[in-house]
């Protein structure tokens, strides 16, 4: 059976200059892994029993980057699947979008992680190690942009 596993991309808008497009002051959230190749990722993880998908990805970011659901705006219409191999299992991780209400609010990690950034989609996308990842944030910003 396929590992399942839910998350938020999180992203913020800082106030932009005068000059410059909305989506320019968009900055997304990425923890870096504290185990493995210390990869770069949203917060996410596995499915508890009993759990539906949308509630593993808030508490994840909860234990993960101290984030309250009451911080967060689910974003209508952006539902993402990723499938790949983990250890030559199949995973699946379903992610979400969701704004942060207060750009200023504090990240606090869990001992998973062992840093974060806030980042354009640009270094966001460098940090984001993985194909999917990466053309993942890009749908997100493109989906952002069509919304403006």
């Amino acid at each position: 059976m396929a590992v399942r596993a839910c998350g938020l991309i999180i992203y913020r808008r800082l106030q932009p200059a005068p000059s410059s497009k909305v989506t320019d002051s968009i900055e997304y959230l990425l923890l870096q892994t504290s185990y493995g190749t210390h990869h770069w990722t949203p917060p996410k993880g596995h499915v508890d029993p009993g759990e539906d998908d949308l509630q593993t990805a808030f508490r994840e970011t909860q234990e993960e980057a101290g984030l309250q659901a009451s911080q967060l705006t689910l974003i209508e219409g952006y539902r993402k699947e990723l499938h790949y191999p983990v250890h030559g299992k199949p995973k699946t991780v379903v992610y979400w979008l969701a704004e942060m209400k207060d750009c200023n609010t504090e990240i606090k990690l869990s001992e998973e992680h062992q840093a974060f950034q806030w980042l354009k989609l640009e270094d966001a996308c460098k940090f984001a190690e993985y194909e999917d990842m990466q053309a993942t944030l890009k749908e997100v910003h493109q989906f952002l942009c069509s919304r403006e």
